[in-house]
């Protein structure tokens, strides 16, 4: 399985998650600025773990404990894929290539990767998590730029 192989089957998961991630840009400017909800975005690859700490954030009383505790339990089904997608990667995956594999887990990607026939190498999920990668972060940018600059009549829904 090649690289290429991976880039193509990921091309229509990043485009779909240009569009959520500008949503979420666009929601996360109006609390923070977009650098730092850019930033969210390229180290967190969660759309509802994401929201759901926006949503703590935009609350008065929400805390980082509650933060925490919120996004751990809507992520922690990640954890499961990737014990679920470990048993079925070529045997030169090694740790830290399981560890990339780790972070670049989400329910599209999962499915594409535990759906193939022949074991998943590391080039080919590698090629699988980068244009979803590019098109959350550069969704996030857009969205979160765009939220910033927009009159509120456009943004707010």
């Amino acid at each position: 399985m090649k690289f290429s192989n991976g880039v193509k089957d990921g091309l229509p998961i990043g485009l779909g998650y240009f569009a959520v991630s500008f949503s979420f840009g666009i929601a996360g400017s109006k609390l923070i600025s977009w650098p730092l909800v850019t930033f969210i975005s390229m180290t967190n690859l969660t759309s509802a773990g994401q929201f759901a700490g926006l949503q703590i954030m935009s609350d008065a009383a929400g805390t980082f404990i509650e933060m925490a505790i919120a996004t751990f339990f809507i992520n922690l089904r990640y954890s499961l894929m990737a014990i679920s997608l470990s048993q079925k990667v070529a045997p030169s995956f090694g740790t830290f290539k399981r560890l990339m594999l780790a972070t670049g887990i989400t329910d599209e990607i999962y499915a594409l990767a535990v759906s193939q026939s022949e074991p998943v190498t590391a080039r080919y999920f590698a090629g699988l998590m980068v244009l979803p990668y590019i098109g959350w972060s550069s969704g996030t940018l857009c969205g979160a730029v765009c939220g910033e600059i927009l009159p509120a009549v456009v943004t707010n829904a």
